[in-house]
């Protein structure tokens, strides 16, 4: 079970829902990683059956100013919830248009990790960076792992690594990413 909320319903929501999980991934930038994975869990509850739950299909007949609503209600799901509300729409119509609402399309059939990153540098909110962490996540903790996946991945893939949200299984992996980053941050900036 994935557990990067550090909260056992919201990682169990993360771990069942692909959708839930790509949009907690789209939300991890500047604001701390189990809040932006917590965030995402919350926002599916809030949206509840009611506006059809956090799936693309639901999210992107949404009417946007709903959306925002959702994500600015205290608790905020983030730092920027209106924005990131915006996003989170552009990605659920993305996913809807390339993929027919199947989140899971994005990474079941891709031929190899190459082909993997470039679907998901394409989704709207994830860059580079983002996207080779996502590879990552998904081949060390989801066993989702087409040829080359690691080296899509880049360092991120690398075994043994505290280095992103890839590697956090428990609290104590959580503080050693945590360390990293803040290591990462004295050096000199230097792009994985």
């Amino acid at each position: 079970m994935i557990r990067l909320a550090q909260d056992p319903e919201a990682d169990a929501v993360l771990t069942r829902e692909p959708f839930v999980l790509l949009v907690g991934m789209l939300l991890d930038q500047q604001y701390p990683m189990e809040r932006a994975f917590a965030g995402a869990a919350r926002l599916r509850q809030r949206l509840g059956p009611e506006h059809g739950g956090l799936q693309p299909a639901a999210v992107s007949a949404l009417p946007v100013p709903v959306l925002i609503e959702q994500c600015v209600t205290p608790p905020a799901v983030h730092r920027y919830p209106a924005a990131m509300a915006r996003r989170i729409h552009a990605l659920a119509v993305h996913i809807c248009d390339e993929y027919g609402a199947d989140t899971t399309a994005v990474w079941r059939n891709a031929r190899d990790g190459a082909q993997l990153r470039g679907r998901l540098l394409a989704l709207p909110g994830f860059g580079p960076q983002k996207s080779r962490i996502f590879v990552a996540l998904l081949g060390k903790q989801l066993g989702i792992q087409p040829e080359g996946w690691r080296e899509a991945a880049g360092d991120y893939g690398q075994p043994g690594s505290y280095r992103s949200v890839a590697d956090v299984v428990d609290a104590s992996s959580l503080a050693r990413v945590r360390e990293f980053k803040q290591e990462q941050k004295r050096q000199p900036h230097v792009d994985s």
